[in-house]
């Protein structure tokens, strides 16, 4: 093997044993207390990855969401409620941190955003259907006796000379 083949595969081995080492510490960091470590998961459920935006932190392995992890940690250990640290996550990071976002003016776009554009795709959809029905209506011809004895015949199976 060439020394780079060797060396790349020195590298991938010693990220992915540092990415072990990393969940090992975080899950002995609060191994000390089974309802600390069950409030540590329970907080980090609520908080969502600012890198990943559709993880909460307790999923993800962002670099961030691990600092947010050991933040909840070391609050958890310096004794505050579940509401103090998510406060203090809001505070710092606002409201989108959150997964459930409360509903106030800031937030109004997160929370009427997906209504509101149903309904502007529903209002299209209903605008371009009366447009083609009119144009349809505008564009169609009326055939004269002889055109529609004419249709008749062929559609009936008859022969026409032209």
């Amino acid at each position: 093997m060439s020394f780079v083949k060797v060396f790349l595969m020195s590298a991938v081995a010693a990220l992915s044993l540092m990415g072990t080492a990393q969940a090992a510490h975080e899950a002995s960091s609060t191994a000390f207390d089974p309802m600390a470590h069950e409030r540590v998961v329970e907080v980090s459920e609520q908080l969502r990855c600012l890198v990943c935006q559709n993880q909460s932190i307790a999923d993800s392995n962002a670099e961030l969401a691990v600092d947010l992890r050991n933040q909840v940690v070391e609050q958890v250990r310096a004794g505050k409620t579940n509401k103090e640290i998510i406060d203090y996550m809001v505070d710092r990071y606002g409201d989108f941190v959150l997964y459930n976002p409360p509903f106030k003016m800031s937030t109004l776009v997160l929370w009427l955003g997906p209504v509101a554009l149903l309904l502007i795709g529903l209002i299209a959809f209903y605008v371009n259907l009366r447009r083609r029905r009119s144009v349809a209506e505008r564009t169609t011809v009326n055939l004269t006796a002889d055109e529609q004895s004419r249709a008749d015949d062929l559609l009936s199976g008859k022969e026409t000379k032209l």
